[in-house]
């Protein structure tokens, strides 16, 4: 064993892999947060404006609902969007939240070609 246990009291042995695992992270999130959306949509098509409705139309009309069930299914399908929103709130303040921890690592000249890199990235998944 080189080193033995002193070397993980070495700081800069834990420097660097500390280094090594946020550049994986932050790399990972960044391609999840642009790449993916290429395959991914943000939400479904019955999710979309007025979208509880047409699905609430839907399954009263395809599953023969009764006024009860219809009823039910409102409820839960308003339940539904408040958690999905809520969620998706919760998701753009962490986005932004990560994003600007990263740019108080950065200094001036690594903030530019970061926001660069993220400008390139929303064109792509934009296209």
């Amino acid at each position: 064993m080189i080193g033995g246990a002193n070397c993980w009291r070495n700081p800069r042995v834990f420097l660097i892999l500390a280094l090594v695992f946020l550049s994986g992270a932050v790399s990972g999130a960044l391609s999840m947060r642009y790449g993916i959306r290429a395959v991914w949509p943000r939400s479904g098509p019955y999710w979309k404006e007025g979208g509880k409705e047409i699905s609430l139309q839907r399954f009263r009309r395809e599953l023969d609902l009764t006024p009860e069930q219809s009823k039910q299914m409102e409820t839960v399908l308003d339940d539904f969007v408040l958690y999905y929103q809520t969620l998706q709130t919760q998701m753009d303040e962490v986005r932004a939240s990560g994003k600007d921890r990263i740019l108080r690592v950065l200094n001036p000249e690594q903030r530019k070609r970061f926001e660069k890199m993220i400008s390139e990235l929303q064109a792509r998944r934009l296209r």
